[in-house]
């Protein structure tokens, strides 16, 4: 089975505590395990003022997770971000990785 790289970025709300964030943070790095997912890591960038209100929140706490999965896994861990009302926005992109560049 071909892994490709993937960044997710997901935005919670602004109110919601360490203690929550970080079992959000557990939830899905168990996910991603469970489904094939390897290479996980995570970074809490803070919270940030956002550019314009997402459902009337200015403010969002950012969450980077890097992973290693298939088509399939990032599908279904979108599905499950979908559905938490912790969360107002996310995002995943596929990294590519750069073969025999100069610069």
């Amino acid at each position: 089975m071909c892994l490709n790289s993937y960044e997710m970025i997901y935005i919670l709300k602004p109110d919601v505590t360490e203690d929550i964030n970080l079992a959000l943070v557990n939830q899905y790095k168990s996910l991603i395990k469970e489904n094939g997912g390897q290479n996980i890591f995570v970074q809490h960038r803070g919270r940030r003022h956002l550019s314009y209100n997402i459902t009337h929140y200015y403010d969002g706490i950012y969450v980077q997770m890097n992973y290693q999965g298939n088509g399939m896994l990032v599908k279904l861990v979108e599905k499950s971000m979908k559905f938490n009302e912790n969360i107002i926005r996310y995002l995943t992109v596929k990294q590519d990785i750069l073969h025999g560049i100069n610069l």
